[in-house]
C-alpha cells in the first residue's frame, strides 16, 4: 500500500512560472545564432528541464567548449531579459495552491535553475515569498535531473522520506528523476512539453493546473489537516536562497 503523500515537490520553470515558452524561443534563438539550428521538438528533448551544466553537456560534443560556455551565456542573457519583459505564473496555479493550502500538506521547490535564476522568476511573479526558505537547487547536488539527486537533496532537506513525495513535473528529464528518487509523480502537461513523452511507472499525468488539488485528494492519499492529521516531518525545514 502507498503512503500517503506529506509533501509536495514542485518543479520551477514550466510548473509555477509560464518560463518555458520563454526558453524554447531563447534556445531557438541561440541555436541560430552559433550554428545549430534546431526544431522546437528538439529544443524540449535536449534542453527543457535541465541545468546550466547540463545544458552545456549537451552542446559541447557538437559544438566545443567554448560555443557551449557561449551557449549559457547567452541563454542566462537573454532568459533574464525576456522574463523582465513579461512573466506570469502558470495558468490556474493561484487556485492550485489555494487549494493545497487548504490540504496542510508541506511544499518545496527543487529545479535545475539557479537560486538566483528563481529568486528572479518567482519574484518577478510574486511566489518568492511563498516558498522562501524551501528553495532547493541543482547546484547544491553533484548531479541534476534526470538523476535524482536534487529530489532526494529536497526531501531530506525538509525532513521528510522519498515515499511520502509527490514531484510536480512538466520535463522528462524531471519526471525520470522523480521516478528515480522513488516518488511519486504528477506530470504537467499544460506547458510546451507533450503528455506522452511524460507517462510512465508512477505518473499520472495532467493538463490544467486547477485539477492539481483534487489529483492529490483523489490520486494519492494525503496527511494533513484536512485528512485528519498533520504533515509529520522528522526534521527541521531547512533551506536558503542565495
Amino acid at each position: 500500500m502507498e503512503s500517503p503523500v506529506e509533501l509536495v515537490i514542485f518543479d520551477c520553470d514550466g510548473v509555477l512560472v509560464d518560463t518555458e515558452r520563454i526558453a524554447l524561443r531563447v534556445q531557438l534563438r541561440i541555436g541560430a545564432e552559433l550554428g545549430w539550428p534546431l526544431t522546437e521538438d528538439e529544443v524540449v528533448e535536449l534542453f527543457m528541464g535541465r541545468s546550466l551544466v547540463s545544458m552545456a553537456e549537451v552542446v559541447r560534443p557538437r559544438l566545443g567548449d567554448r560555443a557551449a560556455q557561449l551557449w549559457c551565456d547567452r541563454f542566462a542573457e537573454y532568459h533574464r531579459e525576456a522574463v523582465d519583459a513579461g512573466l506570469a505564473p502558470v495558468d490556474g496555479l493561484t487556485e492550485a495552491l489555494a487549494g493545497l493550502d487548504r490540504t496542510g500538506l508541506a511544499t518545496c521547490i527543487a529545479s535545475g535553475g539557479t537560486h538566483e535564476k528563481m529568486a528572479h522568476t518567482l519574484g518577478r511573479t510574486g511566489l518568492y515569498e511563498r516558498f522562501a526558505g524551501r528553495i532547493h537547487s541543482a547546484t547544491e547536488v553533484e548531479r541534476g535531473k534526470p538523476a535524482p539527486d536534487l529530489f532526494l537533496h529536497a526531501a531530506a532537506a525538509m525532513g521528510f522520506d522519498p515515499a511520502v513525495c509527490v514531484v510536480v513535473e512538466d520535463s522528462r528529464p524531471g519526471v525520470l528523476a522523480a521516478r528515480a528518487a522513488g516518488m511519486r509523480c504528477l506530470g504537467y502537461a499544460g506547458g510546451v512539453t507533450p503528455g506522452d513523452w511524460l507517462e510512465g511507472p508512477g505518473t499520472t499525468v495532467f493538463h490544467d493546473m486547477r485539477e492539481l488539488p483534487g489529483l492529490l485528494a483523489g490520486r494519492f492519499a494525503v496527511s494533513g489537516p484536512a485528512a485528519g492529521g498533520g504533515p509529520c516531518p522528522v526534521g527541521a525545514v531547512v533551506g536558503g536562497v542565495a
